[in-house]
Order: C-alpha cells, then sequence, then structure tokens
C-alpha cells in the first residue's frame, strides 16, 4: 500500500493526552482515580457566556466567517489586550484560530523553514517540541532546572541567541512550572533580546490572568516597545474562562505575522464558527467574575499543594506562582523501591504511582525534565486533598 509522509514518522500523540486517556480508561473499569493529569481548568464560564450563545442561535447565519476573525471578536480581544497593559495594535495587527495550539501550529509553518532553528526553556509545555519535529525545525532546549526556580537567566538567553536562531518560545506564567516571572525578570530578558536582532519572539502567555501573590502580568513589550516588531503574542480562552473545548485562540504581532496566520486559516480551518465567535465576545467582554473567583480558588489549592509536598523528604520544589501546576523534583525517589518495584526514573515512578494509590501525574520527562513530574491541581476540591495524601503516603512507603 502507499506509505505515509515523512512526517508522520516524527509525529507523536500528546504524552499528556496519553496518561489522562490511561487515568479514564481505570476510572471507566472501576479503580478509585484521582487524575492531576491533564491541564483543564474545570469550570464553566458564567451564564452570559451561554446566553450570547443561545441569542447567536437564533440569528445564525449559517454563511463563511472571516479567516482573520469578525470585526466584533478582534474588537474584544484588542480591548482584552489593553487591559494587559499592551496598547497600540488595530485589527491588522491580530489573528485567531482553533484554540492556541493551532496558532501556534500555525506560527511555526509561518516562520520556520525546515531546518531552521526554535529556541525555548526547558521544562516546555509538550507540543512545543512535538510541532517542531513534525514541521522539521530544529530544537535549541535551553536547560532551566528546579536549582535556578525553572527560570531563564539572561546569560542563558544571551548565549542562545548568538547561534541566531529564527524564533524565541517564551511561556509566562509557565506550564508545566507554574512559575512566574517578575516585572524586573521579564525586563532584563528583554535586554537580551534587543542585542539580537534576527530572532522572532512567540510569548505565549495563556495563563496571564491566573496570577497569584499579587504579581503583575508582563510582557516584553511593555518594557522595550522596540519589540513590538518581533514579538507574537499568543492567548486563548482555554484556562482564564473555563472554556478549553470551545477552541478559541488569538495572536497579536507584526502585520506580516498575522497576514500570514490569516492565509494559512484561508486553506484549512477557513474560520472560527459563528456560534463560537459569539461565545469569545461575551466571555472576553461580559463580567469577568468567575474567572477572577477561580483564581482565587487556584491560588488556595496551590498553597495546599505545597503544604503537602513540604513535608515529604527530599521532593525538592520551587513555588509556583501562576496557571494550576506544581512541578516537584522527585528525583529522591530513584533508586528505591515500592512494594517491590523498583523506581528507576519518573515514568516508573507515575506508573506506580497510578498503579499502587490510584494517582494520575504526567512524568516529567514529557516536558524535558526527567527529575521532575506535573500536578495539575484543578481536580474538585475534595479529590486535592485526599490525592495529595495519596502521594505522600507513597514516597512514605518508599525502601
Amino acid at each position: 500500500m502507499p506509505q505515509l509522509a515523512q512526517r508522520m514518522s516524527r509525529a507523536k500523540p500528546s504524552a499528556i493526552m496519553v496518561i489522562a486517556d490511561n487515568a479514564k480508561r481505570l476510572k471507566a473499569e472501576g479503580r478509585d482515580i484521582i487524575s492531576f493529569s491533564i491541564g483543564v481548568p474545570n469550570f464553566l464560564p458564567g451564564e452570559h457566556v451561554y446566553a450570547a450563545v443561545r441569542e447567536a442561535l437564533n440569528h445564525d447565519s449559517g454563511q463563511y466567517g472571516s479567516n482573520r476573525g469578525s470585526d466584533a471578536l478582534l474588537d474584544a480581544f484588542l480591548a482584552h489586550l489593553r487591559g494587559l497593559g499592551l496598547d497600540g495594535y488595530n485589527r491588522s495587527h491580530c489573528a485567531t484560530g482553533i484554540g492556541a495550539k493551532q496558532v501556534l501550529y500555525n506560527l511555526y509553518e509561518a516562520l520556520l523553514d525546515e531546518g531552521d532553528t526554535i529556541a525555548f526553556p526547558t521544562p516546555y509545555w509538550t507540543s512545543y517540541l512535538d510541532i517542531a519535529e513534525i514541521i522539521g525545525a530544529k530544537v535549541l532546549a535551553l536547560p532551566c532546572p528546579a536549582e535556578q526556580n525553572y527560570k531563564l537567566t539572561p546569560a542563558q538567553l544571551d548565549a542562545a541567541l548568538a547561534s541566531k536562531p529564527k524564533v524565541f518560545l517564551f511561556n509566562n506564567p509557565s506550564n508545566p512550572t507554574g512559575m512566574v516571572y517578575t516585572p524586573a525578570e521579564v525586563a532584563a530578558l528583554a535586554e537580551v533580546l534587543v542585542r539580537h536582532p534576527d530572532t522572532w519572539i512567540i510569548t505565549d502567555d495563556i495563563y496571564n490572568k491566573m496570577l497569584f501573590d499579587g504579581l503583575a502580568y508582563t510582557n516584553f513589550v511593555q518594557v522595550r516597545p522596540e519589540l513590538r516588531e518581533r514579538v507574537i503574542f499568543v492567548d486563548s480562552l482555554s484556562k482564564t474562562y473555563g472554556m478549553p473545548g470551545w477552541r478559541v485562540g488569538f495572536m497579536a504581532g507584526p502585520e506580516a505575522v498575522a497576514k500570514a496566520i490569516t492565509v494559512l486559516n484561508s486553506n484549512h480551518i477557513t474560520n472560527i464558527p459563528e456560534i463560537t465567535t459569539a461565545a469569545a465576545i461575551a466571555a472576553l467582554t461580559g463580567p469577568q467574575d468567575v474567572p477572577s473567583a477561580r483564581c482565587a480558588e487556584f491560588q488556595s489549592k496551590r498553597d495546599l499543594v505545597m503544604t503537602a509536598l513540604a513535608t515529604i523528604p527530599g521532593v525538592v520544589c520551587p513555588k509556583p506562582q501562576g496557571a494550576f501546576y506544581v512541578f516537584p523534583d522527585i528525583s529522591c525517589a530513584f533508586g528505591k523501591s515500592h512494594n517491590g518495584t523498583r523506581i528507576g526514573n519518573d515514568v516508573e515512578l507515575c506508573a506506580a504511582l497510578l498503579d499502587a494509590k490510584g494517582v494520575a501525574c504526567v512524568p516529567g520527562s514529557a516536558f524535558g525534565e526527567p527529575r521532575a513530574l506535573r500536578i495539575s491541581y484543578t481536580c474538585p476540591t475534595p479529590q486535592l486533598a485526599p490525592g495529595m495524601q495519596r502521594i505522600q503516603e507513597f514516597f512514605a512507603e518508599l525502601v
């Protein structure tokens, strides 16, 4: 039979979804499973979003929409940008997509030729690497271990950009670590970026509204406006508004990049559906009480998880200040055994934890850091403390 394209030999399913699907399967088989695996916010948007959808259904045109995104949706996104302190953009600087992941995929296609290099800090979100491999780009991973709070230093960035990668991809707040760069840290990195004008800059900032401890969101463009001609800001409704299944993503950046994304849209998705557009506009322009309340709830959950981890000898976890993840270094368990099962690495630890305690976590190697695991604490609140207790028990039973 005919063969698949060679790029499919480089494509692999999301490691996060593999773990999540395995947890679902075990639960369906009757196991008592608590899942800390998939990064879904586990709340629904406000009623005003559903009211807007019902109204849109009553006036559905049934027609194609704009490849870039409707004017009303772009205007709502622009207002959102201004609320973040990102002024000076107009519709021609923006484009939409079926979720931030599809926007990122389009950006890779638009900015990277086969063999070009994209640089990003490690730990990284799994799709950063996966998409690069599919399109044939090279990856320059910049190790940022727990010892440096999972954060990139200006010296590391300067050394990396000296090799002139085509794209630098920056994620703040971070998935998988939950770490947030302070305004001073963003400014220090921006100073480096200014000195290296040959590299595009993508800021994947979809957790920009999920900040704890009074921290403020900061983008490179705010501290060094001259970077505007190279920075592409990516955002999404998924995390902030509890709408991952609605699949709405955005970008704002140079007009040439926004036009390229629009052209790519015209060749595959055509447009965001009319009903989804109505939901997105309502989410962005309507009451913000639901996301605000959930952010406060996530901060409390963060505190519970960190308190539990602090009781486990040898586990190291820099304090996250955003998103809804913690990323503890659990390498203290390597070389030990649990009920006769030897733990040699993060994958074996997560497998043993799921088998013995019914707790699903994602191995850190999926994010480029094999000494860690990711805990997504968006599960229903009544499950969180019992799940953490099971993790404490697991580590206490290691010999």
